[in-house]
């Protein structure tokens, strides 16, 4: 238990920035960033496009398309994609009950991709690509850190892509860099994520599902769900009229065929407020290759100390079965195979509650820290476990 995070604690008074000029009616007392702000904490789409055209070395800088405010979305590759094609759909192949028919003659290859900012309002995944990625490029951090593990782990997959930020127009929305931390109140994350109706009331999750495409005429803002059409992108009309950005997805999935997906977000459950992976709707032959693939971030976050405590029997058993959501996990899977599966993370802006009901607030350095402690863990699992090719043998 992270004992010496249990305290009183204060709500911070922040910098004052400008507000969105589409939405006048913020509330001046939000409009601020945090007093201190780390050099690591790089979350602003215009400091990413810098990062990238500025340190990216050993990648390949890449637009995989534009979003639905006509926006670029970058993504970062390492290492050599599939050659060659195979010779059917994903659907056919598993109807020929082998895989392979449709990864092609590379099948062998593993290739993982990772996600962040489907969500605009949620930072951590955004500052935790960039920080993989500095990591890929210079075997640091933004911090000066030293990863070797995360970057042996790299060294053994095949081809690796990054995309810092999907939902951009999300990220644009919000004229933050970094939330003031606010105790237990979560206001900061609530407004700028979720919005408020026109009268200041909290739109809130789930609600915030409920209306897709959210009208923004019905808003004061409608926070970073939603693309600039008002889609939630987890949750797009996937068979239907799809939003730019998940078309983007879906084309970035058919050309490079992962195998695993880490899609991190901003959400950690209140009473057990550590990162947490959960369960895609998925093939049911990959429950198993799930099952153990939790066991293997979990273990490696309680061992970092990112959990409630340091003990894997306890952080890192069998995963409750639950609700697996069909969102867009669910999608890429039923596209192209891919394990994909949400993380979320606690947020930098508000604490919630371990399991013995103490408040439990995480510092920027271990939010950064859990991240590429899961992408390190990840990265692992899939160089040992062999990919889609083994998970799902003929």
């Amino acid at each position: 238990m992270l004992a010496g995070f249990v305290f009183a604690l204060p709500i911070f008074a922040g910098k004052p920035v400008p507000g969105n000029p589409d939405f006048p009616d913020i509330p001046n007392d939000l409009l601020q960033n945090a007093d201190e702000i780390p050099a690591f904490w790089v979350s602003e789409v215009d400091a990413i496009a810098s990062f990238l055209k500025e340190k990216v070395k050993r990648g390949r800088v890449m637009e995989i398309g534009r979003t639905a405010g006509g926006r670029p979305i970058l993504a970062v590759a390492y290492g050599e994609p599939r050659k060659g094609r195979g010779t059917t759909t994903f659907s056919g192949a598993i109807g020929f009950f082998d895989v392979r028919a449709y990864l092609g003659p590379d099948h062998a290859k593993k290739v993982f991709v990772g996600l962040g900012g489907v969500h605009g309002g949620e930072f951590e995944g955004i500052v935790g690509v960039v920080n993989f990625i500095s990591v890929l490029e210079t075997g640091r951090d933004l911090r000066g850190r030293e990863w070797p593990e995360l970057t042996a782990a790299a060294a053994r997959i095949d081809r690796i892509v990054l995309v810092p930020v999907v939902n951009i127009d999300g990220r644009v929305r919000i004229p933050l860099r970094m939330e003031p931390f606010a105790g237990t109140d979560n206001r900061y994350h609530q407004y700028f994520n979720t919005g408020t109706w026109k009268n200041g009331r909290p739109i809130g999750w789930p609600t915030i599902k409920e209306f897709i495409p959210l009208e923004f005429s019905r808003t004061q803002f409608p926070g970073g769900y939603p693309n600039d059409a008002g889609v939630n992108l987890m949750h797009d009309d996937f068979l239907g009229a799809r939003q730019p950005e998940t078309q983007a997805l879906l084309d970035l999935m058919s050309r490079e065929k992962p195998d695993l997906l880490f899609n991190m977000h901003t959400g950690a459950p209140p009473e057990n407020y550590y990162m947490r992976m959960h369960r895609p709707a998925a093939e049911l032959r990959l429950d198993a290759v799930y099952e153990e693939l939790y066991r293997t971030v979990h273990t490696a976050l309680a061992l970092a100390g990112l959990q409630g405590t340091k003990d894997p029997a306890i952080e890192a058993a069998k995963p409750k079965r639950g609700n697996a959501l069909v969102n867009l996990d669910a999608a890429l899977n039923m596209h192209c195979g891919v394990l994909s599966v949400v993380i979320e993370s606690p947020s930098h802006s508000f604490a919630g509650r371990n399991r013995q009901g103490e408040v439990v607030p995480h510092s920027a350095d271990m939010l950064l820290d859990a991240q590429l402690v899961a992408y390190q863990s990840g990265l692992g699992f899939l160089a040992d476990n062999g990919g889609r090719a083994k998970w799902a043998p003929k």
